[in-house]
């Protein structure tokens, strides 16, 4: 299937199904998708190799992102959340810390009731730079697909493993800070089944979510294009199931359709 990658730093704002009015930050290329992970869902498409490929400064994504903010305050739209997604991950880029400073000062000074929110694989936690960060997040939403390695590894297709369990415990000690989103999805690749709803995956994942205690659980299934053309959608009564097991121990859920 066909995917598209964001050819700005900032842009939109475009309706989200989780954020409302968002408006996005890319803080990778804008030719190419740049990540540690290559998951078989992207809209972005499959992760590029160019080693040439170069991130915007902090310098020109603050500017980017104050001229965009400043003309939405003369037509006096506001946006509900400004979100660091893109074409990639976001967490990567050498100055995620610095941006994340940067974009708080700006929101208070433009639209102080707008939140700020990250989507990240969460694969740069060992950074304690980039968890300060996260944490002055309004909504760090970090992914967290299954609770098996090897599933992971099919969803995923991670650079580089990081261990269900370290991720776990990384997780927990955003003390319920966190908002996790997983992503559900059924079908096939490179001939071997993928399926993260089967009883055994949903009862790893609700004992995960259960010990990382987060905020919030977004629960999505494919909506767009993915660079994976085997893969299916999961029902909307199997999406609200899902989010019944979560809800039963008091942790919001919001479901994307």
């Amino acid at each position: 299937m066909s995917t598209s990658l964001f050819n700005r730093i900032v842009f939109g704002p475009i309706h989200s199904r989780r954020l409302g009015v968002s408006l996005g930050v890319n803080l990778l290329p804008v030719e190419n998708k740049y990540c540690n992970f290559n998951c078989i869902y992207c809209e972005c498409g499959w992760t590029g190799h160019n080693s040439a490929l170069s991130l915007p400064s902090r310098e020109k994504v603050r500017e980017a992102l104050e001229k965009k903010l400043s003309e939405m305050q003369k037509a006096g739209t506001q946006p509900d959340s400004i979100t660091f997604a893109g074409n990639g991950e976001p967490t990567i880029h050498p100055d995620f810390a610095d941006i994340i400073s940067d974009t708080v000062m700006l929101r208070n000074r433009t639209f102080p009731a707008s939140k700020i929110s990250v989507l990240s694989n969460a694969t740069m936690l060992h950074r304690s730079e980039v968890v300060e960060a996260l944490k002055k997040a309004d909504m760090p939403i970090l992914k967290l697909d299954s609770t098996f390695d090897a599933t992971r590894a099919k969803i995923n297709l991670p650079a580089a493993g990081m261990p269900v369990d370290k991720l776990i415990a990384q997780l927990k000690a955003f003390n319920g800070q966190a908002v996790i989103q997983t992503m559900f999805l059924q079908g096939t690749y490179r001939g071997e089944t993928v399926n993260n709803t089967t009883a055994a995956e949903l009862d790893a994942w609700e004992q995960a979510i259960c010990e990382i205690k987060p905020r919030q659980v977004q629960i999505y299934t494919i909506d767009r294009d993915t660079p994976a053309d085997t893969l299916n959608k999961v029902p909307e009564q199997e999406l609200r199931a899902i989010a019944a097991r979560i809800e039963k121990h008091g942790i919001s859920v919001q479901i994307a359709f």
